[in-house]
C-alpha cells in the first residue's frame, strides 16, 4: 500500500475556511457488549458437569423433563437449511435466526450422548433457558450418523416454548447445531 504524502498547509488552511469552525465530538466512553463467547459457554459446561454428580443431575433432569414423542416425524427439504416457525409466528424471526442476529444465551453439546440422553438434556437445557429468561440457544448436534440431526428438529417442534429454529451459522457450528429462538416468559 503506498504512503499518503502528507497535506500541505495551504490545503489544510482551505480545509478549514471551508468547513468554519467546528467543535471536537467526545468520545463515546460505552463500550458496546461483546457477543456472547464460546469461552464463557465452555466454561459454564465445564462448571455445570463439575458441580452436579450423577443424582443430583438426573433429579434436575426429572424436574426439567418434557415429554417429547419418537412417533412425530417432520419432513425437512435435504437440500434445504433445516428451518422451523411455529404457525402464528413472524417468518421474520427465522430470517433474523439465519442471519444471525440472535447469539445464543446458552449452547448445548450433544457430542457423545445417546438418543434417549440428548432428549433428557434438551429438556433440560429449555427448561433452564425458561427460568433464565433467555430468548436464543444453540443445540450442536453435530453430524456423525444424522440419527440427532434427524430427531432434535423434530423434537423441538413438539416443545411450546420453541418459536422457530434454523441451522445455525458457521459460527456456532453450521450444518452440525441448531439455533432456537424461544418464547421468552
Amino acid at each position: 500500500m503506498p504512503k499518503k504524502s502528507p497535506l500541505a498547509d495551504d490545503d489544510i488552511t482551505l480545509f478549514r475556511q471551508h468547513i468554519g469552525k467546528v467543535k471536537p465530538i467526545k468520545q463515546d466512553k460505552i463500550q458496546p457488549l461483546p457477543p456472547a463467547s464460546k469461552k464463557k459457554t465452555q466454561e459454564v459446561r465445564s462448571n455445570r458437569t463439575n458441580q452436579h454428580g450423577p443424582e443430583q443431575r438426573a433429579a434436575r433432569q426429572a424436574a426439567a423433563s418434557f415429554q417429547f414423542s419418537d412417533g412425530f416425524e417432520a419432513w425437512f427439504d435435504p437440500n434445504l437449511p433445516v428451518k422451523y416457525v411455529r404457525p402464528g409466528v413472524d417468518n421474520h424471526e427465522v430470517k433474523r435466526l439465519r442471519r444471525g442476529d440472535y447469539p445464543p444465551d446458552l449452547i448445548l453439546d450433544l457430542h457423545g450422548l445417546k438418543r434417549e440422553e440428548a432428549k433428557l438434556e434438551i429438556s433440560a437445557l429449555l427448561y433452564s433457558a425458561r427460568k433464565q429468561h433467555c430468548s436464543c440457544v444453540c443445540i450442536v448436534h453435530g453430524l456423525g450418523g444424522h440419527v440427532l440431526k434427524r430427531h432434535v428438529p423434530n423434537w423441538l417442534m413438539q416443545h411450546p416454548d420453541v418459536l422457530a429454529f434454523h441451522q445455525a451459522t458457521l459460527e456456532w457450528g453450521g450444518n452440525g447445531a441448531l439455533l432456537v429462538l424461544l418464547h421468552s416468559h
